[in-house]
């Protein structure tokens, strides 16, 4: 078996991409335009080993992915809408459920979630053109604790987030925080769909219910802001890059086996 070529960098990426062999490895983020993604397919296709995997960088890049592929740890009847005909069935579906949410697809800290008063409100927004498609939309559920788990290796850490002036609770725009003790049940949610994405490490948003008790997965993130969190930016840099370097070292750990 020969020795595979890792490549750490974005340039070095771009520079060998055609050269890439099955066995060649990929560690980081790598930073593609969302009309380059399809790149993930070939590698994958082609054998290359991504770190982060290419489906959780995929995963983390889009929120309609998210909702197909999480949509039993997500708030039912979240569906993803790519055209008028997914609109119309889902209005019909989600008629008289009231309040509803939709999410943008690339976007992020809040930015690209908004409330509707119905799912009609909704259809006439994306009938005159004021609503891109795809996007998720899912039934509005109020009076829940939103809580950010960070999970690095061995390293987890969560607290819950609130905006007492809007239901987006994004503290980087004027949310509160605090500590937040997980069960063993969130603890397990969190690792489920980490393992169903691929995820080696992990930004997770939960939603809380309290009557009755229920937890949900909002979305999850291979990277997100740090405001709230106890871990600081130097220490959560240096258990990624430890991650990293595990990694590579099981890969080396596999050359020698099968030498």
């Amino acid at each position: 078996m020969k020795n595979p070529r890792i490549l750490k960098d974005n340039k070095s990426f771009r520079a060998y991409y055609h050269e890439l062999q099955k066995g060649d490895v990929i560690i980081g983020l790598l930073n593609l335009k969302p009309t380059e993604e399809s790149v993930f397919l070939d590698l994958s296709e082609r054998g290359i080993r991504l770190f982060p995997s290419a489906l959780s960088q995929k995963l983390s890049r889009s929120k309609c992915l998210q909702a197909i592929v999480y949509k039993k740890w997500m708030v039912p009847n979240t569906t993803v809408i790519r055209d008028r005909h997914d609109m119309i069935r889902a209005t019909n579906h989600l008629s008289g459920q009231g309040p509803m949410i939709t999410k943008q697809n690339r976007m992020n800290c809040g930015l690209g979630i908004h409330l509707w008063n119905d799912v009609e409100s909704v259809y006439n927004q994306v009938c005159f053109g004021n609503l891109q498609y795809p996007f998720v939309i899912q039934p509005f559920v109020p009076d829940v604790l939103d809580v950010r788990v960070i999970i690095l290796g061995d390293y987890i850490e969560a607290y819950w987030r609130k905006n007492r002036r809007s239901f987006r609770n994004n503290i980087f725009f004027g949310g509160e925080s605090g500590p937040f003790k997980l069960t063993e049940k969130d603890i397990e949610l969190c690792q489920d769909v980490m393992e169903r994405g691929k995820f080696p490490y992990a930004h997770i948003d939960l939603m809380i219910t309290r009557n009755p008790p229920r937890r949900f997965l909002s979305e999850i993130n291979l990277r997100g802001g740090l405001k709230g969190a106890s871990i600081s930016h130097e220490d959560y840099q240096s258990r990624i890059r430890r991650l990293e370097e595990a990694f590579e070292q099981d890969i080396a750990q596999e050359l020698t086996e099968n030498m």
